[in-house]
């Protein structure tokens, strides 16, 4: 089992690797960044030809069942190192990781994209089953309309990750979404994070009753910063 460091979850499990830019927030992605370090450490499962193909797409079916052989219920990121409804991800492939999932019945899967249409365009031939969660995720009012699509998605958990939150988001459509996380880059080249957007959304989700989870103020070293808001971390789930 992948353990991972993500505030709002247990383990990782990635049958799709690799991914492209597509907005501001891809920018100065950690997945990328990892890749191309893990690329250079023999053995650790991201080796690639040449270390410059670390990130590009790669379904891993020797991963596809991983999740079956982990018998201890838990929360599970899906691809924490790319976008399972990238463009050069086969329709098939999808429905092979959404079958994995409907059997791993006694996990709770978190799937996230930034490929809201295509998530829509197939979300209407996918089952889902009730332990599957679909998120979306948006950086700065641009991208707001990804929430348009994730509405037409039939999961029993509707979420969205302002991560990296970029910019103010303004006034925010929280209807059938039940849960909201924000978070700030981190890394070398973190972009900063405005307090008083983080209130504001905080304050739109207590207002809509959406459950609130602050994943960190990042910057160059997101430890030391911390995860406080107003003097206390808010860490709202949905119910399992």
């Amino acid at each position: 089992m992948s353990k991972t460091s993500i505030e709002w979850t247990e383990s990782t499990w990635n049958p799709v690797t690799g991914c492209t830019k597509i907005s501001p927030g891809c920018k100065n992605c950690y997945a990328e960044r990892m890749a191309y370090r893990l690329a250079r450490i023999e053995g650790s499962g991201y080796d690639a030809p040449y270390p410059e193909c670390a990130f590009d797409i790669q379904l891993r079916f020797s991963r596809l069942d991983e999740p079956l052989r982990w018998r201890k219920p838990r929360m599970i990121f899906v691809c924490s190192m790319g976008d399972l409804f990238h463009k050069d991800v086969s329709n098939s492939y999808i429905e092979s990781v959404f079958d994995v999932m409907r059997q791993a019945k006694w996990h709770t899967f978190q799937v996230l994209t930034k490929r809201a249409e295509r998530l829509e365009q197939l979300g209407r031939m996918l089952d889902w089953p009730a332990n599957v969660w679909m998120g979306v995720s948006v950086e700065t009012p641009q991208y707001l309309y990804r929430l348009d699509h994730l509405w037409r998605i039939p999961a029993r958990v509707r979420f969205v990750s302002f991560e990296p939150l970029l910019e103010s988001l303004g006034e925010i459509n929280l209807d059938s979404i039940h849960w909201a996380i924000v978070g700030g880059e981190s890394g070398p080249m973190a972009r900063p994070i405005d307090e008083a957007w983080v209130i504001d959304i905080r304050d739109q989700c207590v207002a809509a009753g959406v459950p609130f989870f602050f994943k960190q103020w990042g910057g160059k070293n997101k430890k030391q910063a911390g995860r406080l808001l107003d003097g206390r971390t808010w860490d709202e789930m949905p119910h399992r």
